[in-house]
Parts: structure tokens; sequence; C-alpha cells
């Protein structure tokens, strides 16, 4: 059983990190700018990993009929990301992405160039990168593999936590700034200033990597964000203010 669990994991981890490169790779295609890419501070995108273990699990016993090797594997990665966007939203308020502009999506979660490219890896997956999986765990001992897996997962929790709060710190923006331009206040620019600082000051990190690895989460809420990073500036140049009146009150003392 322990065997199972640490390759298990080791693949994951594996296709994680691998999902991560393709998403970066893809971006630098369209942009030609190299975004950190996924939820997670890491080079690790899990739905990859998650989408590559239930594909081995389900479909490897169909080894011998890639036809069903490709259709179940469209249906169970589009699934799975259909999912994984309905419970990011659920979870933190926010659409972490959006494929409304594609042709033939399904509410903005999946679409099917994205499926069909899915169905593509499945079979990648199963009939390539299997016999490799073999090759490489064959190159080190258990316990070599084992000490790989414990340090990675610990460095992968660890990073799980921190993203997790720097999401929810994102969604709290949100919601407050949110709430606070549905209110009559936010008409009188010095009331709403004032409940802006008493609501958001309290939060260090602000999340522009998010941002940047999930485009149309800031697309959605533009004026919110707008809104946030006009306020930060102003809080940066009143602390300049303040630490120039502070020295020149030493220097007239």
């Amino acid at each position: 059983m322990k065997y199972i669990l640490v390759y298990s994991y080791l693949i994951f981890l594996i296709c994680s990190v691998v999902g991560y490169f393709m998403e970066v790779l893809w971006i630098y295609i369209g942009t030609k700018k190299i975004v950190n890419r996924g939820f997670l501070c890491g080079p690790v995108i899990p739905i990859y990993g998650i989408g590559a273990l239930l594909i081995l699990f389900c479909l490897l016993r169909y080894y011998d009929d890639p036809v069903v090797v490709f259709v179940f594997g469209i249906i169970i990665t589009s699934s799975l990301e259909y999912f994984t966007s309905f419970i990011l939203e659920k979870i933190f308020h926010n659409k972490w992405w959006d494929y409304s502009k594609q042709r033939y999506n399904l509410n903005g979660r999946i679409c099917l160039r994205n499926s069909f490219a899915f169905g593509v890896l499945s079979l990648v997956i199963i009939y390539f990168v299997v016999p490799m999986f073999g090759m490489l765990f064959s190159l080190f001992s258990f316990k070599v593999w084992l000490v790989i897996a414990i340090v990675t997962f610990i460095l992968l929790v660890l990073d799980i936590i921190y993203s997790v709060v720097i999401a929810y710190n994102l969604r709290n923006r949100i919601i407050i700034v949110e709430e606070l331009k549905n209110e009559k206040i936010s008409l009188i620019p010095i009331i709403f200033e004032k409940k802006l600082k008493e609501s958001i000051e309290g939060f260090k990190a602000f999340p522009n990597r998010l941002l940047k690895a999930f485009p149309d989460l800031e697309q959605n809420y533009h004026s919110s964000f707008e809104i946030m990073k006009n306020y930060r500036k102003q809080l940066a140049l009143k602390k300049k203010e303040m630490k120039l009146e502070k020295k020149n009150n030493k220097k007239k003392k």
C-alpha cells in the first residue's frame, strides 16, 4: 500500500510540475510574457496531477482501445476542470478563469478547445508517459523516492496554506470594496476613503501574482482592483510624507 501511495503522489507531483510549464509556455507563445501560472506560488498546478492520476486509474485498463482512452479522457478531465472552477468560485467568490469568449463553452468553465487538448494529453499519458515513469522510478531505490516524496509534500502543504491565505485576502478585499461601492457613502469621497481604510488597511499582502496568473479575475473586478491600487498608492505617499516630516523636524531640532 505504501508503494502505491508514494509512487502515486510522485506521479501527481511530476504531472503537476509538467502541467505548470505547459501553461507557462502556452501563455508565452500567445503574449511573449513569462507568467507564474496557477493558484500556488510554486511551479505546480495540482489539477494536472489529479487529472493524470484519474486517467491512469480509470483508463489504463483500456490500453488496447485508444478511442475509449481519448473520449473518456475528455469526459474525465473536462469534468475535473468544471468541478474545480465551481468549487474555487464557491469558496473564494471569484471566477478564476472564464472561457465565455471561446466557442462551444459550458458556463465559461470548460470549452471544446481545451477539452480536445486534454483528450490528446490522455493518450500521451497512457501510451508514452506510463513507460517513462517505470524507467524513472527504477533509477533510485524506494527509500530515496520516499524521502523525495516527504520533503516535497511538506513544501507543497506549506505552499497550499500560504496560497489559500492570499486567496482569502483577495476574496475579502473584493467583497469589502464591492459592498462599499454599493453603499451611499461611495458618493462621499472622504467617508468612502475612511471606511475603505478601516476595512482593508489590515491586509498586508496584495495578491499581484494571482492577478497576473488569472487575468480573467482581474478583468471581472477591474474597478475594485483599481480602487484598491489607488488607495495603496495614497497610503505609500502618506507614509513617505510622514517620514520626510520626521526628518525635517529632527534637522530643525
